[in-house]
């Protein structure tokens, strides 16, 4: 028997997984039948995508940030993203201010030689997923990267997206929705041009530990029993108390939703991000591996240290939902829920740049701070955050931000207060 505590790596992955599969088997006690329930569930919102598209009709939420700032979101958008699990916030920030950003961060990158020192990692995450990787450049500490993160448009944007979870249960507060923490994470620059693969449907934030790790299946505590229909993917409980497996590519902190902020015009048919814009989804992946027809030792294609595979063989009732973001303007903002299925489409000889940055919501709780001080000791040595690779390129940069550029808020999502 392979005995899993919290946040161990199993020395036997397959009796891991043969062990856990037994148990939660056990624990619903009638697999097919839960999973049946859920399909059914899962099917009706497809159809409603689907439905959707075909009407011409904008799968994605779209807000203006006017609206999040105000706090006159109209109760049918707030529906909207509920159920999505998605949204787009459109002009976060003013277009001139995110161009500005745009041409700041390439003359960074130029003065500091980047292009000629750059050598791609393969960190491996991508290693269970068709096709290839996008242009992911890792840089951290530029100044726009820092001045997004801590601006007061894109505090209210996080503190209005947190605001969907539910917070407090059990006796518990499991996190802060009003206060920020940092995530640090990357740039992505395709040029004009662009030959890409793209990246097949897939999930972050755990592949098998959403199976394997005790707080991982009290937070799927309701897709674990006879009535899966209880799951609320928006209830936070436990999730703040969940640990990756070590590996290069965890990921240290509760992330309420995934994000980047666009820095040129793309259009959906140009290699963009699409969804299966349906949170509850992650029921049926998690039912599915627990079926006769997969292996007792695999759950659906799962490897720990890379991302969770979604694909035609066992996740085919999903997959017809799939649906690109809206076109993107310099400025705009695109969030998804951190259990979303995503992709980002194939494109043969892009039209444009396709600029972002890379910035999530993490809000406060003791472990988002944890690795939100560690990243603040990256900022003040120039080096890459914790849960990335240890590439290093910035540590002696001209034009790195110091301390003294960072505001209030900064300051405090890096825990340098």
């Amino acid at each position: 028997m392979t005995t899993i505590t919290y946040g161990d790596l199993p020395s036997d992955f397959p009796a891991a997984i043969r062990e856990a599969k037994a148990r939660l088997r056990k624990q619903i006690g009638d697999p097919a039948a839960a999973l049946a329930q859920v399909e059914a569930a899962i099917s009706t919102e497809v159809a409603d995508v689907i439905a959707a598209r075909e009407r011409g009709e904008e799968v994605w939420p779209v807000v203006d940030f006017t609206d999040v700032a105000a706090g006159t979101v109209p109760a049918a958008t707030v529906e909207a993203i509920r159920r999505r699990g998605v949204a787009v916030v459109r002009q976060t920030f003013p277009r001139g201010r995110a161009t500005a950003w745009d041409a700041e961060l390439v003359d960074y990158l130029e003065r500091n030689a980047f292009f000629e020192k750059y050598r791609y990692l393969d960190d491996g995450i991508f290693g269970g997923l068709a096709a290839g990787r996008p242009s992911i450049f890792p840089i951290y500490w530029s100044r726009p990267q820092m001045q997004a993160r801590q601006d007061e448009n894109m505090v209210a944007v996080r503190r209005f997206l947190n605001s969907f979870w539910q917070h407090e249960s059990q006796g518990r507060v499991w996190f802060d929705p009003t206060r920020d923490t940092a995530y640090p994470d990357r740039v992505r620059r395709r040029e004009p041009g662009t030959t890409s693969g793209g990246l097949s449907p897939h999930t972050d934030s755990g592949s098998v530990e959403r199976w394997l790790v005790p707080a991982y299946q009290q937070v799927f505590r309701h897709v674990f029993s006879p009535d899966p229909g209880r799951y609320d993917p928006w209830d936070g409980a436990h999730r703040t108390e969940v640990d990756e497996f070590p590996s290069t590519v965890m990921c240290s902190t509760f992330r309420t939703f995934q994000g980047w902020t666009a820095l040129s015009e793309m259009s959906r048919t140009q290699g963009v991000l699409h969804t299966i814009p349906i949170p509850s989804a992650m029921a049926y992946v998690l039912l599915r591996a627990l079926q006769d027809d997969v292996a007792e030792d695999d759950l659906c294609g799962a490897a720990n240290g890379e991302a969770l595979p979604i694909n035609e063989r066992y996740h085919s009732p999903l997959l017809p939902a799939l649906s690109p973001i809206p076109d993107v303007a310099p400025g705009d903002t695109v969030w998804w829920h951190a259990d979303v299925i995503h992709s980002v489409a194939p494109v043969t000889d892009q039209q444009g740049w396709g600029n972002v940055m890379y910035i999530p919501a993490a809000p406060y709780c003791e472990k988002n701070a944890e690795y939100g001080a560690a990243c603040g000791r990256s900022f003040l040595a120039g080096t890459s955050p914790a849960d990335f690779a240890a590439e290093n390129y910035e540590v002696d940069w001209a034009g790195r931000p110091s301390p003294g550029d960072l505001s209030e808020i900064g300051r405090a999502q890096l825990g340098l207060t």
